[in-house]
């Protein structure tokens, strides 16, 4: 008996550290959390029971080496996993007769940040509990992170960075390859946290919540863990929302943080206790790899029984077909859910879907739907052969850890709305009233085939105002947006033309380079792309790939042929800001957002980036006498705050000088 508890605990650990791999340095899931939470209580059971712990368990380590370009470095002290529960009355008997403070266990990458002197000296990753990665100048991009505090020792605490919900979906839908979208808001936080190019870091909207003040030796605070969070408030920090509790209310607390995560937007997968008597705490020391002074709570997932129906297979415009399991609905943490992705076809097999399966479904972290386990488990039958919309051949593919189904048919209709869809899309040519289904029938009814086809849909007149959910002025409509289309400008041409990694901000970088001259960017080697600032080699080869097909020069002549793109004004503008750097904060009142204050100073020669350094010229901000982090780094480098008004009448002085 002890044998085959033995192999299976071998097994265990072979799958969890997979499991594992693939989700902290692959950012890919391989299996549910649900799933991985309810193997490792199994191996942490079986270990128990035996008295063996294998040296590669994933109960001993607390994290996965780190693997990338970054330089490393070892924590002064080692950084410990916590022990967890899903009982409440486990965290009441924790807390005993003491105080402790309850807050968010947020779900994104613990970073330690060093400051001397006042100033931000270094930032590290957690890594693997032992040696994290070097991140500083990726740190300095944070969201909210205070570059300089008003402490002149040196300070060292520990905090989570996140990416909200709202700007994960962004992000997300930003990106056109579905295999490339993130899974969820940590692994997109993680990939931006460890970027190599500390520029994309800034544009995702990371956030730095304090949970743990490590030392700042000259500092009393009372011998109080919330004295030490207040504290770091008033340096400038934020920290994560805490409520202080004793035994008695622990209960009510752990039920008031339950009910606010519907309207949480960054993520969050269960609550920290931590006592908040620093010595006492202390004194508890630790296991090899948990600290006695603190615990996790996980919420408990409201699982519901259903039956699988299906499995639907949707394709996408890079040829990725996914799974999405549809079942029974249910009612979920007070909403009716009937459909859940499975992500990819190892996770399906993982699990033995089979059609008419009984499943149980969880929301996870209270949020999104994920099937927790597969009671009957009659197994994967069919994989389709056939894509679902082109009926073309398909066939499995090893993308990293996980297999994943893909179209091979390059004329498949899915691919083709997928990219009519982005050429339609508000930064591209942005026409209003051809959403993905009315694509799908049109060029199902043969009315569009190239991308210039669209300009000439007043050619199926009739025919359009018969279709359902089409009349005379839903017609109209789009005919007039399509004629508003035709003047627009060529980097929007240019990514709309769904080049592989090429973004609008790429497609202006390159289109400046060659100041917008159509036959010198037709004719652009590598050499020349990867002179460009930005742009990079991943960026050049898509580019010389997609170009170097005679098709795509026919279909992008053609579409040019039906635009109108005036010379920019920026061309016929001195360049008066040239050599200067902006940086823009807080509201906008002239303009329709921030990004038409960008337009206007990179039209006129400047650059606009996006935090307050020596290198900055002018920081704009209608709150000029706001004490923003922002405002109060200009100040101390005596760099002038501009209002609109001020910023505009410059403009017009300098451009009449």
């Amino acid at each position: 008996m002890n044998k085959s508890k033995k192999i299976r605990m071998q097994e265990l650990v072979e799958l969890l550290n997979r499991a594992g791999k693939a989700y902290y340095q692959d950012a890919q899931e391989i299996m549910s959390n649900y799933e991985y939470d309810k193997l490792y209580d199994e191996l942490l059971a079986l270990e128990k029971e035996l008295g063996i712990t294998l040296s590669a368990s994933p109960t001993v380590h607390v994290g996965y080496e780190v693997l990338s370009e970054l330089p490393k470095e070892r924590h002064e002290k080692p950084m410990l996993s916590l022990d967890k529960t899903k009982d409440i009355g486990a965290l009441k008997d924790f807390v005993g007769d003491q105080k402790a403070l309850l807050s968010w266990k947020l779900d994104g990458l613990t970073i330690v940040l060093t400051y001397q002197g006042g100033m931000l000296q270094k930032a590290v990753t957690r890594g693997n509990g032992e040696v994290g990665e070097v991140i500083t100048n990726n740190a300095k991009m944070f969201k909210n992170i205070p570059l300089q505090i008003a402490y002149q020792g040196e300070l060292i605490l520990r905090g989570e960075a996140v990416i909200g919900y709202r700007d994960f979906e962004k992000i997300n839908a930003e990106i056109e390859d579905v295999a490339a979208k993130y899974k969820n808001p940590r692994n997109l936080c993680s990939g931006s946290v460890r970027q190599l190019n500390n520029e994309i870091t800034a544009k995702r909207n990371v956030c730095f919540y304090a949970f743990t003040l490590v030392q700042a030796p000259e500092v009393d605070f009372h011998n109080s863990r919330a004295c030490q969070m207040e504290w770091l408030k008033g340096q400038g920090f934020d920290v994560v929302e805490y409520e202080m509790v004793e035994r008695d209310t622990v209960e009510s607390v752990v039920k008031a943080f339950e009910q606010k995560i519907e309207g949480n937007d960054f993520p969050s997968d269960g609550l920290v206790l931590v006592y908040d008597d620093i010595a006492y705490g202390q004194s508890l020391g630790r296991t090899s790899k948990f600290p006695r002074d603190s615990y996790a709570f996980k919420w408990s997932d409201e699982i519901k029984r259903t039956r699988l129906l299906e499995i639907e297979w949707s394709p996408s415009r890079t040829g990725l077909i996914n799974p999405v399991a549809i079942f029974e609905p249910v009612e979920l943490e007070g909403t009716t859910v009937s459909r859940a992705s499975v992500h990819n076809i190892s996770i399906m097999e993982e699990l033995e879907l089979g059609i008419g399966d009984e499943i149980e479904v969880y929301k996870a972290n209270m949020i999104i739907p994920q099937i927790a386990e597969n009671l009957t488990r009659s197994g994967v039958k069919e994989i389709p052969k056939a894509c679902p919309v082109c009926a073309g051949p398909t066939e499995i593919r090893q993308v990293s850890n996980a297999k994943a189904l893909y179209c091979t048919n390059e004329e498949c209709q899915a691919k083709h709305v997928k990219s009519f869809a982005l050429f339609v899309s508000r930064d591209a040519l942005n026409i209003e009233g051809l959403s993905e289904a009315t694509l799908e029938k049109f060029i199902a009814m043969g009315y569009i085939k190239e991308y210039a086809d669209i300009f000439h849909l007043d050619r199926y007149r009739e025919e359009i105002q018969s279709m359902e959910g089409f009349g005379e002025k839903s017609y109209q409509n789009l005919i007039d947006s399509i004629e508003k289309a035709r003047v627009t400008t060529l980097p929007r041409v240019i990514y709309a033309l769904g080049i592989a990694n090429i973004g609008l901000a790429n497609a202006k970088m390159i289109c400046k380079e060659f100041q917008n001259d159509v036959e010198k960017m037709l004719q652009a080697d590598m050499e020349a792309l990867n002179a460009i600032p930005g742009v990079g080699e991943v960026i050049a080869k898509a580019y010389v790939d997609y170009f170097s097909s005679e098709i795509h020069v026919k279909r992008f002549k053609d579409l040019l042929e039906e635009l109108m793109i005036p010379k920019e004004e920026g061309e016929e503008k001195e360049q008066i800001f040239a050599g200067m750097n902006f940086v823009i904060t807080g509201s906008v009142e002239h303009f329709a957002n921030r990004g038409e204050i960008k337009a206007l100073i990179e039209s006129l020669g400047g650059k606009v980036t996006g935090s307050v350094t020596s290198k900055t010229n002018y920081l704009i901000n209608n709150d000029v006498t706001s004490t923003s982090s922002k405002n109060k780094k200009a100040n101390e480098l005596g760099i002038p705050i501009l209002s609109e008004e001020a910023f505009l009448q410059m403009t017009k002085t300098e451009e009449t000088e």
